[in-house]
Protein backbone atom coordinates (compact mmCIF):
# COMPACT_ATOMS: atom_id res chain seq x y z
CA UNK A 1 0.00 0.00 0.00
CA UNK A 2 2.85 2.38 0.90
CA UNK A 3 4.30 2.02 -2.57
CA UNK A 4 0.84 2.92 -4.15
CA UNK A 5 0.53 5.89 -2.34
CA UNK A 6 4.15 7.29 -2.69
CA UNK A 7 4.60 6.43 -6.31
CA UNK A 8 1.19 8.06 -7.39
CA UNK A 9 2.01 11.12 -9.01
CA UNK A 10 -1.15 13.21 -7.19
CA UNK A 11 1.60 13.90 -4.67
CA UNK A 12 4.04 16.30 -6.52
CA UNK A 13 0.68 18.86 -7.04
CA UNK A 14 0.31 18.42 -3.18
CA UNK A 15 3.95 18.90 -2.14
CA UNK A 16 4.08 22.37 -4.64
CA UNK A 17 1.33 23.81 -2.76
CA UNK A 18 2.53 22.86 0.46
CA UNK A 19 6.20 23.92 -0.20
CA UNK A 20 6.08 26.02 -3.25
CA UNK A 21 9.12 27.27 -4.46
CA UNK A 22 11.08 24.47 -2.58
CA UNK A 23 14.49 23.93 -4.15
CA UNK A 24 13.66 20.08 -4.20
CA UNK A 25 10.63 20.25 -6.29
CA UNK A 26 8.75 21.35 -9.56
CA UNK A 27 6.15 22.72 -10.11
CA UNK A 28 3.32 21.22 -10.65
CA UNK A 29 -0.78 21.30 -10.86
CA UNK A 30 -3.36 18.95 -11.78
CA UNK A 31 -4.95 21.61 -13.88
CA UNK A 32 -3.80 21.70 -17.61
CA UNK A 33 -2.25 25.18 -18.89
CA UNK A 34 -0.73 26.25 -15.41
CA UNK A 35 2.62 25.51 -16.09
CA UNK A 36 4.39 28.67 -17.28
CA UNK A 37 7.06 27.23 -20.11
CA UNK A 38 8.22 23.05 -21.36
CA UNK A 39 5.89 20.81 -19.40
CA UNK A 40 5.48 17.12 -18.60
CA UNK A 41 2.37 15.39 -18.28
CA UNK A 42 1.83 12.42 -16.31
CA UNK A 43 -0.47 10.05 -15.46
CA UNK A 44 -1.80 9.61 -11.91
CA UNK A 45 -0.95 5.93 -11.79
CA UNK A 46 1.99 5.85 -14.44
CA UNK A 47 4.95 3.17 -13.99
CA UNK A 48 8.42 3.77 -15.96
CA UNK A 49 7.19 6.93 -18.33
CA UNK A 50 4.42 5.16 -19.61
CA UNK A 51 1.82 7.22 -20.81
CA UNK A 52 4.21 10.16 -20.42
CA UNK A 53 3.96 13.51 -22.46
CA UNK A 54 6.98 16.24 -22.63
CA UNK A 55 5.71 19.63 -24.37
CA UNK A 56 8.72 21.83 -25.22
CA UNK A 57 9.62 24.68 -27.40
CA UNK A 58 11.43 22.39 -29.82
CA UNK A 59 8.17 19.58 -29.93
CA UNK A 60 6.48 16.74 -28.37
CA UNK A 61 7.95 13.23 -27.16
CA UNK A 62 5.66 10.66 -26.04
CA UNK A 63 5.64 7.67 -24.92
CA UNK A 64 2.46 4.70 -25.08
CA UNK A 65 1.42 2.51 -22.19
CA UNK A 66 -2.00 1.80 -20.37
CA UNK A 67 -2.61 4.70 -18.17
CA UNK A 68 -4.25 7.95 -18.23
CA UNK A 69 -7.92 7.05 -17.84
CA UNK A 70 -7.42 7.98 -13.68
CA UNK A 71 -6.25 11.74 -14.93
CA UNK A 72 -3.25 13.56 -15.46
CA UNK A 73 -0.88 15.97 -13.59
CA UNK A 74 1.21 19.02 -15.32
CA UNK A 75 4.68 19.60 -14.23
CA UNK A 76 7.28 21.97 -14.84
CA UNK A 77 10.33 20.24 -17.45
CA UNK A 78 13.64 19.50 -16.36
CA UNK A 79 15.64 18.09 -18.76
CA UNK A 80 18.02 14.99 -17.97
CA UNK A 81 21.24 15.04 -18.27
CA UNK A 82 22.58 14.08 -22.03
CA UNK A 83 26.07 11.47 -21.62
CA UNK A 84 26.17 10.86 -25.81
CA UNK A 85 23.06 10.42 -26.19
CA UNK A 86 22.26 8.58 -23.27
CA UNK A 87 19.58 10.91 -21.01
CA UNK A 88 20.04 9.29 -17.23
CA UNK A 89 17.78 9.09 -14.25
CA UNK A 90 18.85 8.32 -10.84
CA UNK A 91 16.62 6.70 -8.45
CA UNK A 92 17.15 6.18 -4.80
CA UNK A 93 16.52 4.02 -2.29
CA UNK A 94 16.14 5.13 1.53
CA UNK A 95 15.09 2.60 4.41
CA UNK A 96 14.04 4.46 7.46
CA UNK A 97 16.23 7.39 7.49
CA UNK A 98 19.41 5.81 5.14
CA UNK A 99 20.35 5.29 1.98
CA UNK A 100 20.13 2.07 0.92
CA UNK A 101 20.78 2.00 -2.75
CA UNK A 102 20.33 3.98 -6.15
CA UNK A 103 19.44 2.45 -9.59
CA UNK A 104 20.14 4.45 -12.41
CA UNK A 105 18.19 4.43 -15.63
CA UNK A 106 19.30 5.39 -19.24
CA UNK A 107 17.86 5.59 -22.54
CA UNK A 108 18.23 7.31 -25.40
CA UNK A 109 14.67 8.80 -25.38
CA UNK A 110 14.57 11.81 -22.49
CA UNK A 111 11.63 9.49 -21.42
CA UNK A 112 12.89 6.16 -19.83
CA UNK A 113 11.10 3.66 -19.86
CA UNK A 114 11.22 -0.66 -18.46
CA UNK A 115 13.08 -1.26 -21.64
CA UNK A 116 15.98 1.35 -20.21
CA UNK A 117 19.05 -0.09 -19.23
CA UNK A 118 19.26 -0.39 -15.43
CA UNK A 119 21.76 -0.60 -13.13
CA UNK A 120 21.37 -1.12 -9.83
CA UNK A 121 24.00 -0.06 -6.77
CA UNK A 122 23.23 -1.53 -3.40
CA UNK A 123 25.28 0.06 -0.32
CA UNK A 124 26.66 -1.84 1.99
CA UNK A 125 28.13 -0.55 5.73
Amino acid sequence: AWKMILSNKGLLPILWELFPDHPNLLPAYFEPGRVAGDSVEKPLYSREGANVTIRTQSGTRHSIGTYGAEGYIHQAYAPLPNFGGGFVVIGSWIVGDAAAGIGIREDSSPITRNTSRFLPHYFQP
